[in-house]
């Protein structure tokens, strides 16, 4: 018999039929699954029960003497409209399946039935009211962040966002460079927009500037800018990202794939605060805030000379780490509620416990740009379902496959170990020249031990 689980709170369940025997062992079988259980004899006893008391749950045979189930399910959605009612019937027939249904009942079963069909639709709706108030408590919470906080669309409790988000608001009216550091998909440039939105620059623009998009010469392009007539094609002046942010922050994603020659002027640019366009000769002041975000450890880059150690700690004032999704998996039901709030456009999608579990398990490679991704795609394949199928929202991809791989590397100690033991000893037993008497004292073992360290790793 299925039963509650370990912390559902017990549904509170009206039980009315005036068959006696059904009315007893249903209701023995319902406490037994862990729900408490009131029993009416019939319609009019049912009526003053859900006068008196409020139930989760109305189970109600439709032909009783007093009031009928259908009567009693027109009291409930009128009074208590929350009360799932389940009507059972031995004269079922189509029309009245529908207008039970119409009428706004849960489900409708047919006499003569198996208890445990009964108890597992009630527990059915135990964990659907488990997920409305887990759904109640997700919106309240992102209601109340969306509230309180300056982060914009950044969501996060977890002890690692809340510190980053601390931070964020300590360093807020100061133009300190910051250099953000975090895996593809954790969210840094939706960070930077929250740094300048808090800043005291938030009045000017936040001009951004993905440096894996440009190849070097163009880069350079992007960030200077150039007279007319500077090369070839530069047939009309051109005002730079620099220029573009003046009085405001530049953003300046993946520098990590920004060369060392473009690496120079960019820090002469941060040391001196002017610039040239290219082909220009005219010095340009600028009052920019740097922000800088990285994929890579640039600490590192330093080390194996791939970034200039100078711009490095020009840029690295303060730093701001953003974990991956795998090292915040608690922040994954308030994510997944804020993108089904995004791309429900209104409608009433969830997830369910089961599913949401299986999500804060996964790795999520591509961090939170994955989850939204996820999210996007179960909405758009979900038709007339309310509930999100975890096929739609987790579906390992190559990154998935290669953390796999890297896991698969990973062994248990117990099982290193042995393989440690068996190379020892046989080490030990090629310097004696095969003597085990000498052996076994070196390894501080008696002979009989030896044996059969030697016979379970499988030495001759």
């Amino acid at each position: 018999m299925p039963g509650l689980m370990p912390g559902d709170p017990p549904l509170r369940v009206l039980l009315a039929d005036d068959e006696k025997t059904i009315a007893v062992t249903l209701a023995d079988d319902l406490r037994a699954a862990g729900h408490q259980v009131t029993v009416a004899q019939d319609g009019r006893e049912a009526a003053d029960a859900l006068t008196r008391e409020r139930y989760d749950v109305l189970i109600s045979d439709i032909r009783m003497p007093g009031l009928t189930g259908l009567e009693l399910l027109e009291k409930v959605k009128s009074e208590t409209p929350d009360t799932d009612v389940i009507l059972i019937t031995a004269w079922a027939t189509v029309e009245a399946a529908v207008e039970a249904m119409r009428a706004g009942a849960r489900t409708y079963i047919q006499k003569p039935f198996l208890n445990e069909k009964v108890v597992s639709e009630v527990e059915n709706l135990a964990q659907l009211r488990k997920l409305r108030a887990e759904n109640v408590l997700l919106r309240t919470e992102l209601e109340h962040w969306r509230e309180r906080s300056s982060m914009g669309a950044i969501v996060g409790r977890s002890p690692q966002m809340q510190d980053i988000f601390h931070q964020v608001e300590t360093i807020a009216e100061s133009d300190v460079n910051i250099l953000i550091e975090g895996e593809s998909g954790t969210g840094k440039e939706l960070l930077a927009k929250a740094i300048h939105q808090t800043s005291r620059r938030k009045g000017g623009s936040l001009v951004t500037l993905h440096c894996a998009q440009f190849p070097a010469t163009l880069l350079e392009d992007e960030i200077f800018g150039h007279e007319r007539g500077a090369y070839t094609d530069a047939r009309e002046r051109k005002v730079g990202r620099f220029e573009r942010a003046q009085g405001g922050t530049l953003f300046l994603d993946d520098i990590d794939d920004m060369s060392l020659e473009t690496q120079v002027k960019l820090l002469r640019v941060i040391q001196e605060r002017t610039f040239e366009r290219l082909g220009g000769t005219e010095p340009i002041k600028v009052d920019v805030r740097v922000i800088a975000a990285t994929k890579v450890d640039l600490a590192v880059a330093v080390q194996e000379q791939k970034f200039r150690e100078d711009l490095f700690y020009r840029l690295n004032v303060v730093k701001l780490k953003l974990p991956p999704l795998r090292e915040r998996s608690d922040d994954i039901p308030l994510l997944s509620e804020a993108l089904v709030q995004r791309y429900g456009k209104g409608h009433e999608y969830r997830i369910a416990p089961e599913v949401m579990q299986a999500m804060m398990s996964y790795p999520w490679p591509g961090n939170v740009r994955e989850l939204e991704n996820a999210v996007e795609r179960a909405i758009a394949l979900a038709g007339n379902h309310k509930f999100l199928r975890r096929e739609h929202l987790i579906q390992p991809g190559p990154q998935h496959a290669k953390v796999l791989a890297q896991l698969k590397d990973l062994r248990p100690i117990g099982e290193v170990l042995k393989e440690v033991e068996a190379a020892h000893i046989r080490n030990v037993l090629r310097s004696t020249d095969g003597h085990k008497a000498q052996a076994a004292e070196i390894l501080g073992i008696s002979r009989k031990s030896l044996w059969e360290k030697m016979k379970e790793h499988g030495i001759e």
